[in-house]
């Protein structure tokens, strides 16, 4: 995990918490009815929306987005360099070496199918449906979190009105309306937290992590390109230096 989502977890949460018990202690925001009209009617709403399969499979995806990392751009244009210049001294079959304990499947992969001859074009096409399938499956992960960032704010306010008919029959009993205001506000309380601090932030941070990891790939993509065409490395350098801004290149 990257020091922002940290960072992000530990001063949203952080202060949230400290506020709370600044002000009474935890136990006065616990309430299992707003809890279950919350959470189980956003989860419920989201698998209305969604098929099964997506939503469970959706914390894969949000596993792999904040917990896996991937290769720096200026590390992975080194690694093409050095695969440059050893393709062009001994041949491209030395590569082989090369990518044996290679961690990132996906340049392997690329790799791999350049050393065994499969023609440039044919190697974007392979690559570039997998990216195509990368980006579909990290913006479904970002589209349910968005979705369940609009439900939970909603179902508050559904247990919002729960609690105020609850607490307006109720009138003619002082001891039953307490229960009842409860309900009416910690569901707002729930909703907003869950939409504001974990929903909608995780949503936004798969669309980082996907247009990261989507350019990644697409640098590997035009490196394996130059390699398989026996570029010098110099171009190659060059040609991937265009993937990103001038302030951020290394010249090796």
């Amino acid at each position: 995990m990257d020091i922002a989502t940290i960072l992000g977890v530990i001063s949203a949460f952080g202060l949230v918490f400290i506020a709370i018990f600044m002000g009474g202690g935890i136990q006065l925001f616990i309430n299992i009815p707003s809890l279950m009209i919350v959470v189980g009617g956003t989860l419920g709403a989201t698998m209305i929306n969604y098929p099964l399969k997506d939503v469970f499979g959706v914390f894969k995806v949000v596993k792999k987005a904040l917990f896996a990392k991937s290769i720096p751009v200026n590390e992975l244009i080194k690694r093409f360099i050095v695969f440059a210049q050893k393709s062009r001294k001994e041949g491209i079959l030395t590569l082989e070496g090369e990518i044996k304990n290679e961690s990132d499947e996906f340049l392997k992969k690329g790799v791999q199918l350049a050393i065994d001859g499969l023609e440039p074009q044919e190697i974007s096409n392979i690559l570039e449906t997998e990216v195509d399938f990368v980006r579909t499956r990290h913006q479904l992960g970002a589209e349910i979190f968005s979705s369940m960032g609009t439900y939970s704010p909603a179902l508050g306010m559904i247990g919002t009105l729960i609690g105020l008919v609850q607490m307006l029959q109720t009138m003619d009993d002082p001891s039953r309306i307490g229960p009842a205001m409860a309900v009416a506000l910690l569901t707002t309380f729930y909703g907003s937290i869950i939409s504001n601090i974990v929903c909608l932030p995780i949503a936004g941070k798969l669309r980082t992590r996907s247009k990261e990891e989507v350019l990644t790939k697409e640098m590997a993509i035009q490196g394996i390109a130059s390699l398989s065409n026996g570029d010098n490395p110099r171009i190659l350098e060059q040609k991937l230096h265009a993937f990103i801004p001038p302030n951020q290149r290394e010249s090796s």
